[in-house]
C-alpha cells in the first residue's frame, strides 16, 4: 500500500461515520490482547516496569493480514512493558485523520505499515504537523497483476501485457459483459488498475473482490481448479507461500511516471514501508515510542505470524507470542 500509486478512496466516505464506534470497540485487531504464556523477554520488560500501568497506546490494524501481525507483535510487548494497547480496525485514509483526531476516542498514536501515501504524509507531516515518520518497518512491498502460475505454463507469453488482450475473453465473467475481468480487491487500498486498463487500452474491466480475503479465496480456487484468473495481489502475504502466484509485466517504473493518478500507464514502484506515528507521542510515551520506531522486522517475518492466524487457527495475541518467543534476539534490538 505514491503502498502505491493512486489512492483508493472508495468507500472511505463511509468508513469515516463509523470511525468513532470502530476506535472505542477495537476492532477486528483487539483480539491482539497479550498471550497468557508470556515469554522470559516480555516478563522481565513487565517486571522492569513500575508495576502500573503506564498509558494507552492506540494502533491502526489497516484491513490486511500483513497488517495484523504487525500490531499484534508490538502489542504483547507493549503490554509486557505496562502499557494499555487499543487497536482498532480501519481503513488506510482513516486511520491517518486520527493523528489529527481532537476526541481521544478517535485518536491513532501509530501506523505500523504504510503503503505509500505521500499525499497523506504532506498532510499529515507537512502542512498539519500532526505526525512524523517513524522509520521503515523492515518490509518491502511489491504490488501488481498476478495470475496463477500454471497460466504461464500453459500461457508463456501472459505475463507480457501487450499480450493481455488476446487472453481477455478467456476471463469474461457475469460481472464483466463482454471484457476480461480484472480481480481487483479491497476498494480503499491504493490502486492504479483502473488507470492502467484505460491508458494501456486494455480489454478489461476491474472487478472488486471486496476484501484481501476474498481475493485470498479467488486465487486459491483458481489454483486448485485449474481456472484462470487474473488480479491484484501483492508480496509480503502469506499465500504466495502456498500458491504461486506470477506477475505480470508493465512498462516499468520511472520516478513520477505515477504522478497523475488519471495518466499512469506504468507499474507499481516497489514500497519500502514504514510507519508513522503522531506527533507528541514520543514525548508522552518515550518508551513506547522508541519500541515502535526500533521496530523492523522482515518479510518472511511478517509471513510467518500472518500463517499462523490466517491458517493456523491462532488467535492475533497467541501468534504473536509464538513468534515473540522463537525470535527473541530480534526483538530484544528494539526494547528501549
Amino acid at each position: 500500500m505514491n503502498r502505491m500509486g493512486t489512492m483508493r478512496l472508495a468507500a472511505v466516505l463511509g468508513v469515516v461515520s463509523i470511525v468513532l464506534a470502530a476506535c472505542s470497540s477495537g476492532g477486528a485487531g483487539a483480539s491482539a490482547g497479550a498471550s497468557s504464556g508470556a515469554s522470559a523477554g516480555a516478563s522481565s520488560a513487565a517486571s522492569a516496569s513500575s508495576g502500573a500501568a503506564k498509558g494507552t497506546v492506540r494502533i491502526a490494524v489497516n484491513e490486511w493480514v500483513g497488517a495484523e501481525a504487525n500490531v499484534a507483535v508490538v502489542k504483547n510487548l507493549l503490554e509486557g512493558m505496562g502499557y494499555t494497547v487499543e487497536t482498532p480496525s480501519l481503513a488506510e485514509e482513516v486511520a491517518w485523520q486520527g493523528f489529527d483526531a481532537t476526541d481521544p476516542a478517535g485518536q491513532i498514536d501509530a501506523i505500523l505499515e504504510n503503503w505509500g501515501h505521500p499525499d497523506l504524509e504532506k498532510l499529515y507531516f507537512t502542512d498539519k504537523k500532526v505526525a512524523e515518520d517513524a522509520g521503515p518497518n523492515g518490509v518491502t512491498g511489491i504490488i501488481g497483476w498476478y495470475v496463477p502460475s500454471w497460466m504461464v505454463d500453459q500461457y508463456p507469453d501472459i505475463l507480457d501485457w501487450n499480450n493481455l488482450n488476446k487472453y481477455a475473453s478467456m476471463f469474461k465473467t457475469s460481472e464483466s459483459g463482454d471484457k476480461g475481468q480484472f480481480l481487483a480487491s479491497d476498494p480503499t487500498f491504493v490502486t492504479n488498475d483502473e488507470a492502467l486498463i484505460t491508458n494501456l487500452k486494455l480489454d478489461y474491466k476491474a472487478v472488486y473482490s471486496g476484501s484481501e480475503a476474498a481475493s485470498v479465496t479467488a486465487f486459491q480456487e483458481a489454483d486448485a481448479g485449474k481456472t484462470p484468473l487474473i488480479g491484484y495481489f501483492y508480496t509480503p502475504q502469506w499465500l504466495n507461500a502456498e500458491v504461486k502466484l506470477s506477475k505480470v509485466n508493465f512498462p516499468p517504473y520511472t520516478t513520477g511516471c505515477d504522478a497523475d493518478p488519471k495518466k499512469v500507464a506504468c507499474d507499481y514502484p516497489p514500497y519500502t514501508l514504514n510507519k508513522a506515528i503522531r506527533l507528541g507521542f514520543e514525548t508522552t510515551y518515550p518508551d513506547a515510542a522508541t519500541l515502535i520506531k526500533n521496530f523492523k522486522w522482515s518479510n518472511d517475518d511478517q509471513n510467518q505470524v500472518a500463517d499462523y492466524i490466517a491458517n493456523k487457527g491462532m488467535s492475533a495475541a497467541d501468534a504473536a507470542q509464538k513468534w515473540i518467543d522463537d525470535n527473541q534476539a530480534t526483538w530484544k534490538a528494539w526494547m528501549p
